[in-house]
């Protein structure tokens, strides 16, 4: 299916760039929040990758090993959620006095 092909391509470069402003930010809580955006995409990568799996080849193998793609994507993006959330305030009480 090209369009999860298309989503596919879009998270992973979500993950790519997400990662080089991890590298260069030099703020403890920045790096945090920016790892569980990291992670979210990831996530999703994973479990699309998983997806298309089903749409490419039908064999009880790869129903298989697509559904733990999808499992472990749903529940990396969901950590990865649950981590930036939790870090977005200090990151921007940590902007504001950087500015100060």
């Amino acid at each position: 299916m090209p369009f999860l092909v298309f989503l596919i391509v879009i998270s992973f470069s979500f993950y790519v760039f997400y990662k080089v402003k991890y590298v260069r930010s030099r703020m403890p809580m920045e790096r945090k929040m920016l790892n569980g955006k990291s992670s979210v995409a990831l996530g999703l990568f994973v479990a699309l990758f998983g997806l298309n799996q089903f749409f490419m080849f039908s064999t009880v193998t790869t129903y298989i090993i697509g559904g733990i793609f999808i499992l472990l994507g749903c529940l990396s993006a969901w950590n990865g959620y649950r981590i930036y959330r939790h870090h977005v305030p200090y990151a921007i009480k940590e902007a504001e006095e950087a500015i100060k």
